[in-house]
Order: structure tokens, then sequence, then C-alpha cells
């Protein structure tokens, strides 16, 4: 997981076929189904068909961020960066539900406004938590959380291209379709286009996060210092994504939150530039983060009324898979 300075040589086919298509799924399935919140998670199957477009949407961007960070050498203040810059243009550009307020069906409208209107900011016409939630969310659910897990199953190839220039031609290609079906869906069931200076300030602040990505200076040199457990970060990154996720809408929840996350990411940033952080870390780092949503998910009411059976059903099915996926990961890395 730490940054290369040579980028070395895509593995053999059979190496990195499992883990491109496992990322290409499991990135989907953090975004939108982990957590429960949406009304498919009552209906298995229309999950399954979901992932068609989800996929493309969410899968390859995950599989772009991380090829593009893995062939220049670099570690996860790209991923992060690109991740922020991806998560702009999917909730600004893309499905608009930064500035849309009639986004979702007709339970969703109410349920968005209660996220919504308690930090809006009507000069601007944009939701302070809104913002903060959607692409907060994209950066660790959506993107750094699945890729970290899929390249802690592989950890030999971690730190290696996986795809070639027929594949990222490939997942280009598929994610532009899904964007502009998200996008026609969106238009035509709403009618909702975002005013030109939403459009243009949203470009704007993507291309910079993405600028930023690559000037940030990759690590060359390991410092010394003292690290926790993993199991002590694990711990601690649950407790701070649990009290993200379960934080009020207001200004005081927001504000909370905001300070909450951004003083751990910090930390865990010198964490990880220090000679004792492995990938054992990232890993507890990864799962805490997925097991967080999984377990939340089961206080998460999707909207339309009370959730039947096979709701709880899906939840549970989704924590025993995250705890299986760790437990893989973690084995891998100890035979790695």
């Amino acid at each position: 997981m730490s940054s290369a300075l040579t980028v070395l040589s895509k593995p053999a086919l059979g190496q990195r076929l499992l883990p491109v298509i496992s990322l290409f799924l499991l990135s989907p399935v953090c975004a939108e189904y982990l957590i429960g919140y949406a009304e498919s998670t009552n209906h298995p199957l229309e999950m399954l068909w979901g992932l068609a477009i989800l996929g493309p949407l969410y899968g390859s961007v995950a599989l772009l961020i991380r090829e593009i960070t893995r062939r220049m050498g670099r570690s996860w203040p790209t991923i992060l960066l690109l991740a922020t810059a991806f998560g702009l243009i999917q909730a600004g550009l893309i499905d608009q539900s930064l500035f849309n307020p009639h986004y979702g069906t007709d339970f969703e409208i109410l349920y968005w406004d209660d996220e919504r209107l308690p930090t809006w900011l009507g000069q601007l016409g944009i939701s302070a938590n809104l913002v903060f939630d959607f692409v907060g969310g994209h950066v660790i659910w959506s993107f750094a959380a699945p890729i970290a897990m899929v390249e802690c199953c592989t950890p030999r190839i971690a730190n290696r291209p996986w795809l070639g220039r027929t594949g990222v031609l490939l997942m280009v290609s598929l994610y532009l379709a899904a964007a502009a079906f998200v996008f026609d869906d969106h238009l035509r069931i709403t009618g909702f286009m975002a005013t030109k200076a939403h459009l243009v300030a949203t470009v704007a602040f993507a291309l910079l996060f993405g600028i930023v990505a690559f000037l940030v200076p990759a690590r060359t040199a390991k410092q010394t210092g003292q690290i926790p457990a993993p199991w002590l970060v694990a711990i601690f990154v649950l407790a701070v994504l649990a009290l993200h996720t379960l934080s009020s809408p207001d200004w005081v929840g927001v504000s909370t939150s905001v300070l909450v996350l951004v003083g751990s990411g910090v930390l865990l940033l010198r964490w990880s530039g220090r000679v004792g952080w492995k990938n054992s870390h990232v890993l507890a780092v990864a799962a805490a983060a997925l097991l967080a949503y999984a377990l939340i998910s089961f206080v998460v009411q999707p909207p339309g009324g009370p959730a039947p059976a096979v709701k709880y059903a899906v939840n549970t099915v989704m924590l025993l898979g995250v705890i299986v996926l760790a437990a893989v990961a973690y084995r891998r890395l100890r035979t790695a």
C-alpha cells in the first residue's frame, strides 16, 4: 500500500482478472447497498439488476482511480483526492443530488428534506450537510474502502497495474455510458437541471482536487514513531465513522462530524507515514469502514414505511459478507 518509485509491470491476466471483477462489483455494493437506505433493499433481485448500471457508474471509477495512482507510483493521498473529484462529479453533475430539491421518489424527497434543510445555504443553493455527506460518502465507501479491501485480498499485486490499454478504454466507456444513463434518467423523472453557476463550480472544484492529487508529494521514506495495533485502529475508525453516519443533520452535528473526520484523517495520514504502518493497518481501516455501514444498516429505514423482513435478511447477508471478506484479506496478508 505504500507509494512506489517505479511502476511494476502488469501481472498475468489470470492473477488480475478476479481482483478487477471484485472491485468492479464491490464498489457499487458499498456505495448504494451496504447502508440499506434505498427502497431496492427490500427487493434483492432488483439490487442484482441494479449492478448493471451501478457497476459501470462506481466500479469503473474505482478501477480507474486505482490504476492511475498505481501507474504513477503514488498512494493514498492521490486516491482520496481523486475520489473527492469523482464524488463531486457524481453528486454535482450526474445525479445532481447536491442541488436538486426534488431528488428521489416522493418518500425520499421528504427524507432528504430533513437532511437538507437544517443546513441549507439559500444564496448558494446547497446544503452543507448533503455536500459533506454525499461527497464524503463517495470518498470513503464508494471508492477508498473497496480499493483498500480488494488490494488487501491480493497483496502480491497490490501496487501493480491491473488494467491494460483495452481495459482502461473499456472502463472509461462503461462509465460514460452509465453516467449518461443516470443523468438522463434523473432529468426525465424530475425535470431538474442545476444552474450554470452550480455546474461550473462543480467542474472547477473537481478539476482542482484532480490537479492537487498529482501535486501532493509522494512519500519516499517512512518516519519513526508509535502506531496503535491494527485492532485498535479498527475500533477507532469504527467509532469515528459511526459518529459521522449517525450525527444529526443540523449545524452542530455537521460541524462535529467535520472536525472528527478531518482530525482522524490527519491522524491516520501521520500513522501511515511511520515505519510500523503495515498492510494489516490498511485492512483495519477498510474493514472498519465497511463494518460501520453494515451494522448501521439495521437501524436505517428505506423510504415508504416499515421495512419487511427481507430487508433485514439482506442486511445480515451484507454484514456476513463484510466479515468473510475481511477474514479472507487477513489470511491473504498473513500468507503473502
